[in-house]
């Protein structure tokens, strides 16, 4: 036995629907049993579509939501584009400080050194090789 699938709806359709109710031409069963839409979801978009219709009058109240929203967004990427950029700058010297490290560690280990001890509380100097 076939599922059902689940349609979706563009919204053309979904507006074409809703008008349709809006006419009263056809009941809300006639409609889903047409549309394949239950009851319950018809009455969704048409509440959905009544409470937005003021925007179809007064379409710079989106424009200001969006706008809003654009200026929080870009406000909240440049606060992250700067800690990445330190966070960045941070991982890039502490590189370069091991590297120094590193370097630093192979020249000492590659050097010969001098080392003054007593003997006999005459001073001897021993040349000690360290090479790795």
């Amino acid at each position: 036995m076939g599922r059902n699938k689940i349609r979706h709806f563009s919204l053309e359709e979904k507006t074409k629907i809703v008008l349709a109710l809006l006419k009263e031409d056809s009941t809300l069963v006639e409609l889903s049993s047409k549309h394949g839409v239950t009851s319950k979801t018809l009455q969704n978009w048409k509440r959905q579509f009544l409470e937005n219709a003021s925007v179809a009058f007064d379409p710079s109240k989106i424009v200001s939501v969006y706008k809003d929203e654009i200026e929080t967004l870009k406000h909240q990427n440049d606060e992250l584009a700067k800690a990445l950029g330190k966070t960045t700058v941070e991982r890039d010297w502490a590189v370069v400080l091991n590297q120094i490290n590193n370097i630093r560690q192979r020249i000492v280990r590659q050097t010969p050194t001098m080392i003054e001890t007593t003997k006999f509380g005459i001073p001897v100097e021993q040349r000690v090789e360290y090479w790795v």
